[in-house]
């Protein structure tokens, strides 16, 4: 079973770095990408994913603020 995941950086060369680095992970799959915070958590709402990466700063919406409106984080 992989571990579903979802990137979320405002820079898009961040998230190519991290799939990047990720590719040789059999273990994960990336399932979705966004570009703030806002479309993060719309995406962690629907998908539910088991890890997500994320930037702590990020226009309009932080990491940090994600994480205190993510359900059991």
């Amino acid at each position: 079973m992989k571990i579903r995941t979802i990137l979320i950086d405002d820079e898009q060369l961040a998230r190519d770095l991290t799939k990047k680095f990720l590719e040789s992970e059999e273990s994960i799959e990336i399932v979705a990408e966004a570009a703030d915070g806002f479309e993060g958590m719309k995406l962690i709402q629907s998908l539910s994913p088991d890890l997500i990466f994320l930037d702590i700063q990020m226009p309009k919406l932080t990491g940090l603020e994600m994480l205190e409106l993510i359900p059991n984080p």
